[in-house]
């Protein structure tokens, strides 16, 4: 639907993170009256009921998603059933029942459990500034192929984790600089630089407000399903610190959440396709 300039402008300061819902809310509410064109009237009158009405529109959790599903060409990983197994996980909790409970009030949007899932690095959706934040990756590796010395993947890494030296015949990886975004692998000629893991990152603990913290990111990466088991414990954790009655962000110091940290070390060793990846010795770590 379009949109006219000044209405445009009326949403132009929503937050980012709901500016895809209001707009979305707005132009449903110029489709009742029969409108082609979004007016500032529509804008007007979708924030009046939404304010009105608010707590009707919470779910208790709230899952972002980047751009690609839809076919974005850096898009590392193609498991579309993530995002769903993932939402089945969140509406069997009633999140909104508990949090309602908890708060003693009215749930506002600023009281869900927020999920963002990117497909790669670039991270549109901002999963570093929510509770649990996924994010496709492919780490590379170097081969036993013998390398061409294109030096591609020089071009290709902008991270600058890839280098070369006089004395190396093949391309030396940075790990503390890879994002593990798969770009080198993807302009390798000779296949040099080959896959040694496929699957996700996982970070948590991120929020925004008036006490803003990018998330924690767990060692490794993780398959779909391993994902899904630290979803599952990351949200027994959630509701285990209200259950205290003690803030969140406090409690995730205590020895309660280790438990996450010592499980994502030990799951988190192998990619999707079971290939060793990270340190070997983190399972006698944990």
């Amino acid at each position: 639907m379009k949109w006219s300039e000044e209405a445009g402008q009326a949403v132009s300061k929503v937050p980012f993170f709901v500016k895809k819902r209001v707009k979305q809310k707005v132009e449903e509410e110029a489709a009742r009256s029969g409108a082609k064109i979004v007016t500032p009237e529509h804008v007007r009158k979708s924030q009046k009921k939404f304010l009105n009405n608010m707590e009707d529109e919470i779910k208790g959790y709230r899952i972002e998603t980047c751009f690609g599903s839809g076919g974005c060409p850096n898009r590392i990983f193609q498991d579309n059933d993530l995002v769903q197994k993932i939402e089945e996980k969140l509406s069997a909790r009633d999140l909104k029942i508990f949090l309602k409970e908890y708060i003693n009030g009215p749930v506002r949007m600023h009281h869900e459990f927020r999920v963002s899932i990117s497909d790669c690095p670039n991270a549109c959706s901002r999963p570093q500034i929510v509770n649990f934040g996924v994010i496709g990756a492919c780490r590379p590796m170097v081969s036993e192929e013998p390398c061409t010395q294109c030096r591609a993947c020089l071009d290709a890494c902008s991270e600058h984790a890839i280098s070369f030296t006089d004395e190396s015949e093949t391309p030396i990886i940075d790990m503390e600089k890879c994002l593990a975004c798969g770009k080198c692998i993807r302009v390798c000629p000779s296949g040099t630089l080959a896959e040694e893991a496929r699957g996700y990152r996982v970070l948590v603990d991120g929020k925004l407000g008036r006490h803003p913290r990018l998330g924690r990111e767990l060692e490794g990466i993780f398959s779909a399903e391993e994902v899904l088991t630290l979803a599952d414990q990351y949200l027994d954790f959630f509701q285990m610190s209200h259950i205290k009655d003690s803030r969140f962000e406090r409690e995730l110091e205590q020895k309660d959440f280790d438990d996450i940290l010592k499980e994502a070390s030990r799951i988190g060793r192998y990619g999707h396709d079971s290939l060793p990846v990270g340190d070997p010795h983190l399972e006698n770590k944990a």
